[in-house]
């Protein structure tokens, strides 16, 4: 798309006197996605710059975090799209398989029935009757925020293309032995009934108890300490070290289980730590993974005591019992019966619990499908110490490598009904088959499809090549693959972020799935507290931009956000964006009715003013700033450099030192007039892809053209003029000391008072006029009598304060701050004179007490000077 230039015959159009985002935000939106600016054309020449979204959950609702890096997105797309490259912005959703089929078996349990009832094929129609329903909703609030995202290239995890994508590299893993199925522990979620992968248990210190337990009898006796006593049940060994003299004596003899009467082996073992506790352990390989490794290592059965409900099934008094039930009632009885040597309540430790239900997990020995991560983590470790991709901040690799560098074996099945089901089927005699896309599953008596489902991250792992068309060729892979970047929380590093290295590089030839990670911190509170529901301080970001507009929420996100480092936000950061927001409406609009246009050539240099070649000169150093920050991906320092470019130098300073130039006429309006309505163009083309609806509003308005959204991004001309901007930072020292003078002095800011401007010797005679306006001084007139004479910059001002002053008053306070300085004055001097001390001390620590001396002098010539145009008393 190329922009369109067309200006119409009144593009200085009225704007309404006050921005109202209702207005005007959905209604530019939609323009957008109709005029199709968001879309990807494969077929282009153009560069490709291709991001995917981090796909939310299809059960999810835009919260604060999802509005954070949906904004660094969007800002990062709209820069490239401006600045010529073929931008697409991948939007989807993930199945969110534990997540999904919770919320749908709430619903049915409202209607008192379980998804047993219905049956699996029955009960994944009335999933998919839910999603069409109800799931997604957060596509809508992304259009509030102003996503730019390719919504006709939308995908879902669960949709056609993306399952052969998943059936493909799972029969690809499979036929390369990195798939495979094993008996091994794995975190089990009693309340969601499946196997959770490690980085989905979420671990907490809780209050419990640590009870010792004598095994044995005498000196064939050993004392173990656990915080499970339940699973004692399913004891098959007591392991010690190997060089503990204290049990040397009993390595390679049994002893008896308290309460179950079998007798089990006492093994040496490295793993045991002689200096914790007593220096033995229980050993339940079904029940615990350490224990499991120990049992695998000796020999030793695993004896299974606990099912899918974490309910005990282990013959005797206990069977049937929840296994905390299970605890306190095999605690009594050890007891009763004498075995019982310490106990320490409450004993708090850290549990895991399932991150979906907060649930605490179980250890469970079950069969399961594995992936062999060893060679695929290397790859993925390898290619970020190669330089293929970089992880900015690059303080965040050692995060990565620690977690890539050490992964274990990751289980990919999950008992659920809601996903990817597992492409394997078993036959009647034992056979075992992997069936591809394009191959017909075996058919006949007694063949049946594994009954689990993938790990949701399986899917999503594939993200960036699944939804470009993989494993089909297709021009959008070709020309999209590898992605440029994610943007990405540095909270799902492991998650997802090592997953999608490990399946990119394996499926696509080597080649990772992005050329940069671009981490950002998490979103806290105002107190840098986590927001949580529970905490109270959770924010729906829908609500700020009902009372503020997107904009506003979007641009407090961005100016918070430094790389991998937490960003606290308060409402009232959002009002003062609100407030940003409404001072570009209003400047815009007083410089369109004061003459401001882009129509015509730029004025030469010899034809400006000085204030015209300053912000001309601040313009293009900010061009180049906002640039640098872009590529850093310092998104809060390039929205900061963007306020106080727009706010203190355009709206404060130049509009109004220009407006005598304006209300005066004739041709130096008319040259002040374009050079303004360039700076205007420049800048609400730099701040668009951070603030692109209050913008697009007023450049449309300001240039008559189509879109910012297709607009050309400004380059530095390298026009720079040092001594424009020298000249001005005079003006701008004069202003600021006759206004905090005025202040000190309790006048008014519309008070207008009598002046001399002596400017001689100086450049300010062309900004007399301008500065008498910024500073509301009058001519001094026949009866003119300087009561007070700032000398500052070169210049000196005098002002006729008679009537509006206390005299004695103020000599009294001169006098005091004449006394202070001369004090500072003095303790300088006598430091700097000391030989001794000057000897001794740091270079910084003498520069900077010259630096005082140097301020003492200044202030009190400049208060002498105060002091002597006082009428005398």
């Amino acid at each position: 798309m190329t922009e369109n230039t067309q200006t119409p015959s009144s593009p200085n159009s009225e704007l309404p006197t006050q921005y109202a985002p209702a207005e005007v935000e959905g209604k530019l939106y939609e323009r957008w996605v109709e005029r199709g600016y968001f879309e990807a054309d494969e077929k282009s020449e153009k560069p490709p710059y291709a991001i995917v979204i981090p796909p939310p959950n299809v059960t999810g609702s835009l919260h604060l975090g999802h509005a954070f890096e949906h904004t660094l997105i969007d800002a990062l797309t709209r820069r490239k799209r401006m600045q010529g490259y073929e931008t697409l912005w991948q939007p989807g959703m993930d199945h969110a398989g534990i997540a999904t089929q919770n919320v749908v078996e709430r619903e049915l349990a409202k209607e008192g029935k379980s998804r047993h009832d219905l049956g699996r094929e029955a009960f994944v129609e009335r999933v998919w009757q839910w999603k069409g329903e109800s799931g997604g909703q957060i596509s809508g609030q992304m259009r509030r925020l102003g996503d730019g995202v390719d919504w006709s290239r939308e995908r879902f995890t669960m949709d056609e293309g993306l399952s052969e994508a998943v059936q493909t590299i799972f029969k690809k893993l499979y036929d390369d032995e990195l798939i495979y199925r094993a008996e091994r522990i794995i975190n089990w979620c009693p309340r969601c009934l499946t196997a959770i992968s490690d980085i989905e248990v979420e671990y907490q210190d809780d209050d419990g108890e640590l009870v010792s337990i004598r095994y044995g009898e005498g000196d064939a006796s050993i004392v173990v300490a656990t915080t499970r006593a339940e699973t004692m049940l399913g004891d098959t060994a007591v392991a010690v070290h190997p060089d503990d003299e204290r049990y040397k004596h009993m390595v390679g003899t049994e002893i008896e289980l308290p309460l179950t009467g079998r007798r089990i082996p006492v093994v040496a073992d490295e793993h045991v730590d002689p200096e914790f506790g007593t220096g033995a352990v229980k050993v339940t390989p079904a029940h615990d993974p350490n224990d499991f490794e120990i049992g695998q290592r000796h020999g030793l059965a695993n004896l299974a005591v606990m099912d899918e409900h974490a309910v005990i099934t282990a013959h005797g008094p206990f069977q049937g019992l929840d296994r905390l039930e299970a605890r306190s009632a095999i605690v009594a009885a050890l007891r009763a019966d004498g075995r019982i040597v310490a106990e320490k309540r409450p004993y708090s430790h850290s549990v895991g619990h399932c991150s979906r239900c907060k649930t605490t997990i179980e250890p469970r020995l079950s069969m399961q499908w594995w992936v062999k991560v060893g060679p695929l983590a290397k790859a993925a470790g390898d290619a970020v110490r190669d330089g293929k991709v970089k992880i900015h901040p690059q303080e965040m690799e050692k995060r990565y490598f620690d977690w890539v560098d050490n992964l274990h074996d990751w289980c990919i099945s999950r008992q659920l009904w809601w996903g990817h089901r597992i492409p394997v089927w078993y036959g009647p005699n034992g056979e075992v088959v992997c069936v591809g896309p394009d191959e017909q599953p075996p058919a006949g008596e007694g063949w049946t499809q594994d009954t689990d489902v993938l790990d949701t991250w399986f899917s999503s792992g594939l993200w960036p090549f699944s939804t470009l068309g993989w494993p089909r060729q297709t021009e959008s892979l070709a020309k999209f693959y590898p992605n440029s970047v994610l943007v990405t929380g540095y909270d799902i590093l492991f998650f997802w972020v090592a997953r999608m290295m490990m399946f990119g590089i394996y499926a696509m030839d080597g080649t990772p799935p992005f050329h940069t990670i671009a981490l950002h911190g998490m979103v806290r509170d105002q107190f840098g507290k986590k927001m949580s529901k529970s905490f109270g301080n959770a924010v729906n970001p829908l609500d700020w931009m009902d009372e503020y507009g997107s904009d506003a929420v979007r641009f407090t996100l961005a100016r918070g956000a430094n790389p991998g480092v937490d960003v606290p936000i308060g409402e009232d950061w959002v009002q003062a964006s609100r407030n940003f927001a409404n001072k570009i409406w209003n400047a815009t609009r007083f410089a369109l009715m004061n003459g401001a246009t882009i129509e015509g050539p730029l004025p030469t240099p010899e034809e400006m003013s000085a204030t015209d070649r300053w912000i001309l000169s601040r313009l293009n150093k900010t061009v180049a700033e906002v640039d640098a920050f872009y590529e850093d991906y310092q998104f809060s320092k390039l929205s900061d450099s963007l306020y106080h470019f727009a706010w203190d130098e355009v709206f404060s300073w130049y509009v109004e030192l220009s407006k005598t130039t304006f209300f005066a006429g004739g041709e130096q309006a008319g040259v002040s007039g374009r050079v303004l309505g360039e700076v205007l163009d420049v800048m609400l083309r730099l701040l668009h892809p951070v603030v692109p609806f209050v913008t697009e509003t007023l450049w449309t308005t300001l240039t008559g053209r189509e879109s910012l959204v297709i607009a050309e991004w400004p380059k530095d001309s390298g026009f720079r003029d040092e001594a424009a901007e020298a000249e001005v930072a005079t003006v701008q020292a004069v202003v600021t000391e006759v206004r905090r003078f005025r202040k000190e002095q309790g006048l008014q800011d519309g008070q207008k008072v009598p002046a001399r401007l002596d400017l001689t010797g100086t450049a300010l005679a062309a900004h007399e006029a301008a500065m008498r306006q910024l500073l509301r001084l009058q001519p001094e007139g026949e009866e003119f009598h300087a009561t007070a004479t700032l000398p500052v910059a070169g210049a000196t001002v005098a002002l006729d304060l008679s009537g509006t002053i206390d005299v004695a008053a103020e000599r009294k306070r001169l006098t005091k701050d004449l006394g202070a300085a001369e004090k500072e004055k003095q303790q300088a001097e006598a430091k700097l004179g000391n030989e001794a001390f000057i000897a001794k001390a740091p270079d910084n620590v003498v520069d900077k007490i010259k630096g005082r001396l140097a301020k003492a002098e200044a202030d009190i010539a400049r208060i002498q000077a105060q002091l002597d145009g006082l009428p005398a008393a």
